[in-house]
């Protein structure tokens, strides 16, 4: 008898390996940044419903999209978290890249603050007249800050200038930062505005008396798609029930920041502001006209269309994108079916 125990001990071993290596969770090394249009990230991971699915996200801060299309050129990250913009670029560069959901439209706004600011109120709604009398009146263009060419709020400052108000890139100076940087150029008044995203804008505002959004999303590019969840095509080969599972977490954070903003902030604070920024402020940032949640692909294909053609035109894409490959929408549509 006790022969066939010692017998069976190295079987036992082998068979608890296997359950064990069985009940592993998925590993995803996930790109983000850290702003509220990917607030889903932030609920998902934080309330613990990655671990309670199975998925070990080993998260990675960038400074803006145009920095993970780079490193995922060196080979690095499964998952993103970032702009449709640095999503088509990436794409055109033959990385294989493809979209599982939206996580918001038309996020972007124009914030201003001293003299450009005043000039908006005096020009009475006419945004071309303001950055006029600004110049005019400074002697200088207005200092507008975004992040990098290709990024979505570069995007949508210059397709604003160019195509809504017809006057042009050179009419202002776009000076290119990470988030980080944006808020600090606007708080140490380096810059006259920024086409930024939350919580830049609330937070802005908040703290320079006098600075004021002047220009929406809806204005500068109507049906401005935003931030997206993507994922490495040989990623979703290799764990589709993992990206499923992920996917289905996406929306259900979706619905919580649609309807639940303020229950949602304590978790997106702690990867917002290096939890610098209020509660308070994360809330009404939350609750603001930019954060329009948003987790149907489908949604945002008109949009998507619209600014690939105008990077086309302004050379921020050098190879057109086909869109039927840069989407998949099979894992959405399956959570979506299910609901």
């Amino acid at each position: 008898m006790d022969r066939r125990r010692w017998l069976l001990v190295p079987f036992l071993l082998l068979v608890m390996g296997i359950a064990n290596a069985q009940s592993e969770p998925t590993r995803l090394e996930v790109g983000y940044m850290p702003i509220l249009p990917v607030a889903q990230l932030f609920v998902l991971e934080n309330a613990g419903w990655a671990d309670g699915a199975d998925l070990a996200l080993e998260l990675t801060r960038f400074s803006s999209g145009p920095a993970m299309v780079q490193a995922m050129a060196s080979g690095e990250l499964d998952v993103m978290y970032f702009g449709i913009g640095p999503a088509m670029v990436a794409r055109s560069r033959g990385m294989p890249v493809t979209v599982l959901a939206s996580s918001i439209r038309e996020q972007i706004g124009l914030v201003a603050r001293g003299e450009l600011a005043t000039a908006f109120d005096r020009a009475d709604g006419d945004a071309a007249e303001a950055i006029a009398a600004f110049t005019r009146e400074t002697g200088e263009r207005p200092r507008i800050a975004t992040f990098p060419q290709g990024s979505v709020p570069d995007t949508v400052l210059r397709h604003w200038l160019i195509e809504q108000l017809g006057i042009g890139t050179d009419a202002v100076e776009i000076v290119s930062m990470g988030a980080d940087r944006v808020q600090q150029a606007l708080l140490a008044r380096a810059v006259d505005g920024a086409s930024i995203l939350e919580p830049i804008l609330t937070t802005v505002r908040d703290r320079l008396p006098g600075a004021r959004v002047v220009a929406r999303a809806p204005e500068m590019l109507p049906g401005q798609p935003g931030a997206v969840l993507a994922a490495r095509e040989q990623v979703l080969a290799d764990h589709p029930d993992a990206l499923q599972r992920l996917v289905e977490l996406h929306v259900r954070a979706t619905t919580m920041l649609e309807n639940e903003p303020v229950a949602a902030a304590p978790h997106v604070r702690e990867f917002v502001g290096k939890r610098l920024i209020p509660l308070e402020t994360v809330e009404a940032a939350l609750q603001s006209p930019a954060s329009n949640y948003a987790a149907d692909p489908h949604g945002i294909r008109e949009g998507t269309q619209r600014m690939h053609d105008f990077q086309i035109g302004q050379g921020s894409l050098t190879q057109a994108v086909d869109l039927d490959t840069l989407f998949e929408t099979r894992l959405y549509d399956q959570v979506d079916a299910a609901e």
